[in-house]
């Protein structure tokens, strides 16, 4: 008898069902979040499991990473593509899990890429990176608007890093906003040095990677561009045509067509936001540098605006760097623009 596991995972618990060929619930049950507990649950089906289908949620990895050293096969499941039917009048986690393991039965699972467990850390530095650069950016703004609200002056951004205590004293004159300031410029100095550290760390780890350094070759592709890229793609051969990673890249349209008309859109939202950010980056520094990309820009504004522009410049960066991954070569802006 074969046997398929589905189970529907939350910050504290999880619902764990297990059915067999038949669809006949054989076991289910609500576990605390430990691997033990589940791996324990488990030992009495392990012979005859083909298979375990985990929800894709922000805590996946102790699961994961713990039943595929267990020597289980797990399905890390895609949820926005392994929805029930809407009409169901009752919904609950049992149903859930049961529906994951159903499809997992019938080899219709939508699946999502497990990430490799010893490239996940370096990648998810690279995530606090880009988290704590967004704080960067909120305490130089509040330093700006204390400044515009206060005395009526505009300040830069590249001024505010010349900023010191003592000159914000002078500048305020007043002690509360004074101590405002002089917090989100101590916190703005702090960030800073550690945004550094985590370049160098990062940098030192990926940068004599092949694909590092052809991606490094893109016109508007920096290092930190290339970083984002590299770690957030992780094996090129995952994607099996370039279509497949634009739209991981969320570079292609989200439109649904009948009748030649617009009947509305899909979940722009799919895919890695990261990848996507990053190519609009990479296209809008293109924009400065590279005079082919700036032609092929100005083509499309004339045509289809300013925004749909830059995207189609993204659309093309991001298919470049496939190929360029992919194929181990440098990047050729006229062979792309040609």
């Amino acid at each position: 008898m074969k046997h398929y596991v589905g189970i529907d995972l939350h910050c504290n618990n999880n619902l764990l069902v297990i059915i067999d060929e038949a669809d006949r619930i054989a076991f289910r049950q609500r576990l605390a979040n430990d691997l033990q507990e589940v791996l324990s649950v488990l030992e009495c089906f392990r012979e005859s499991i083909m298979g375990i289908a985990v929800e894709s949620t922000f805590n996946w990895y102790w699961l994961v990473d713990g039943l595929m050293e267990a020597g289980y096969e797990l399905h890390l499941v895609n949820t926005a593509a392994a929805r029930q039917y809407e009409g169901l009048k009752h919904q609950d986690d049992e149903s859930d899990a049961r529906w994951l393991a159903h499809l997992l039965r019938l080899g219709l699972l939508p699946t999502g890429y497990i990430y490799p467990r010893e490239s996940r850390p370096l990648r998810d530095l690279l995530r606090k990176r880009a988290h704590l650069v967004r704080q960067q950016t909120a305490n130089i703004l509040s330093i700006e608007n204390l400044y515009a609200r206060n005395l009526g002056w505009r300040i830069r951004s590249k001024d505010v890093w010349q900023l010191s205590a003592e000159k914000i004293g002078q500048d305020f004159q007043e002690e509360h906003l004074t101590l405002a300031a002089s917090s989100s410029l101590a916190v703005l100095n702090t960030l800073r040095c550690q945004i550094r550290t985590l370049e160098r760390v990062i940098l030192a780890q990926v940068w004599n990677h092949p694909s590092f350094q052809m991606l490094e070759t893109i016109s508007g592709v920096g290092k930190i561009l290339a970083m984002t890229i590299y770690l957030e793609t992780g094996r090129i051969g995952r994607f099996k045509k370039p279509g497949d990673y634009l739209s991981y890249c969320r570079c292609v349209g989200s439109n649904k067509m009948s009748n030649q008309k617009k009947k509305g859109e899909a979940n722009r939202k799919n895919g890695n936001k990261y990848l996507a950010w990053a190519f609009i980056e990479a296209a809008t520094f293109a924009l400065r540098w590279d005079l082919s990309a700036r032609r092929f820009y100005q083509r499309k504004t004339s045509k289809r605006g300013s925004v749909v522009a830059k995207k189609a410049l993204a659309h093309k960066l991001c298919r470049a760097s496939y190929y360029v991954m992919r194929d181990q070569v440098r990047f050729s802006s006229e062979q792309l623009f040609a």
